[in-house]
């Protein structure tokens, strides 16, 4: 992943935080080509050096199949993301030298993939994930709400995945590099802003840009 020193994110607590916060990761691997999937992971933090994820997938699905060939995986974790316009910035007035931009933030995590088909294993994984998404509502869900005939057999029809995270990075572009006045006006133009994304991502120019 490209990364300016000024958009750079180095601290494992604040990057396994991130994943945390933002379980959906885009599971990439190659193979018969590449694959990319969507998938909710279970991040261990004091599993390995960086962390441990896991996971599973439909038994369909052949990304599986592909990453028992060729395990290098890449799992991407995408959270807040705005366009900005050059208009939120004081220095158009100056000079007219500013251009549109857009500001995520995002971490990738790469490892060796490991299949696993133990459904003890995989019996605790999807209880845990259950439990982790299910455990602030008022009447939670869990697995052992079902019939355990009927678990079983749904847990027939996956596969576990567990990456130990090799190499970790992180990127909060949110408009660091600009002058303060053009953050802070920024920040004021998110605030004018109506879709549903803009308070997060102002929340993040505030935060990283120190205003």
């Amino acid at each position: 992943m490209y990364q300016p020193p000024a958009f750079r994110e180095t601290d494992l607590e604040t990057q396994q935080a991130f994943i945390a916060a933002h379980p959906l990761g885009l599971l990439i691997s190659a193979g018969a080509g590449l694959l990319a999937n969507p998938i909710p992971f279970l991040l261990y933090r004091d599993e390995g050096m960086l962390g441990t994820l896991r996971c599973h997938m439909s038994r369909a699905n052949p990304q599986w199949k592909a990453l028992s060939q060729s395990p290098d995986a890449l799992v991407v974790f995408q959270g807040t993301e705005h366009y900005i316009t050059p208009s939120w910035y004081p220095q158009k007035a100056v000079d007219g030298k500013v251009v549109p931009t857009w500001n995520y933030a995002i971490v990738q995590a790469r490892g060796s993939a490991r299949i696993i088909e133990d459904a003890a294993w995989l019996h605790a994984n999807v209880s845990a994930l259950t439990d982790q998404h299910e455990g602030g509502r008022q009447k939670p869900w869990a697995v052992s709400d079902a019939p355990d005939a009927f678990i079983a057999g749904q847990l027939k029809g996956i596969v576990g995945i567990e990456i130990e995270i090799a190499a970790i990075d992180a990127k909060f572009k949110a408009s660091q590099n600009r002058p303060e006045l053009d953050r802070v006006g920024v920040a004021h133009g998110l605030a004018s802003e109506t879709d549903a994304k803009a308070p997060a991502m102002r929340e993040l120019v505030k935060a990283r840009g120190g205003i």
